[in-house]
């Protein structure tokens, strides 16, 4: 029997980026005249990818945005982004105890991300954070990403687990969904960015911190 595979979302999830991703949004916003955005503006799209922050940085700002525009400023954005890694973006509470425990008892760990790879594997190893994953997949990776099952279901492939026995954790209506849609129950995390409760996305499970988040507790869920 393979061992489980625990796949975490990145942003919202493992990592707080918010405020670095923001940064670097009025940073390229601000090189066409626009005044910056507010966290709370924006906090709800990252995950999204840049492009879609942009868009919604303009369409706040009374501006259109051509899709020419948007690729060229996309490409400043990324730069920006990269060059600044990890900037002050940092693993939530209790992450990396929760990884221990689950490390300590067979468990493989994966990251399941629609970040760009090269993005979110410079951020994972800029937090010192690479070793303990056996699969890191970005939005560009496969030919399809979330929430299309394939992108968790081959990240599970790369990870060498079996899905019946993987357990998707997530911020977003995205995660909820590839779990959904892979066949693979779900924990909500209800401190990333998601727009609405993650309750109401309805994952199988609601961790308020990772200190909930135990191998008995994937267990049971790999159980149902």
């Amino acid at each position: 029997m393979s061992a489980p595979l625990v796949v975490f979302d990145l942003d919202g999830t493992l990592i707080d980026t918010a405020h670095d991703l923001v940064a670097s949004l009025n940073h390229t916003i601000g090189l066409e005249g626009l005044e910056p955005v507010g966290y709370g503006d924006l906090t709800y799209l990252v995950g999204h990818g840049g492009q879609v922050m942009i868009k919604r940085a303009f369409a706040l700002r009374g501006r259109e945005i051509s899709d020419e525009e948007l690729q060229r400023m996309l490409a400043v954005f990324v730069e920006h982004y990269a060059d600044a890694m990890p900037g002050v973006s940092t693993p939530y509470p209790g992450l990396t105890d929760a990884m221990d425990r689950l490390a300590g008892t067979g468990y493989r760990l994966a990251v399941c991300t629609n970040k760009m790879e090269g993005l979110a594997r410079r951020l994972v190893d800029g937090l010192g954070l690479t070793a303990r994953f056996a699969a890191i997949t970005g939005g560009d990776t496969f030919a399809v990403r979330k929430p299309d099952a394939e992108h968790l279901l081959g990240t599970v492939r790369l990870a060498g687990a079996d899905p019946k026995r993987t357990v998707m954790i997530g911020d977003s209506l995205n995660d909820m969904l590839v779990a959904r849609n892979a066949g693979v129950p779900s924990i909500g995390v209800p401190f990333g960015y998601s727009d609405v409760p993650v309750a109401e996305l309805e994952p199988n499970h609601v961790i308020a911190h990772f200190d909930e988040l135990t191998p008995g507790l994937v267990e049971r869920l790999i159980a149902r």
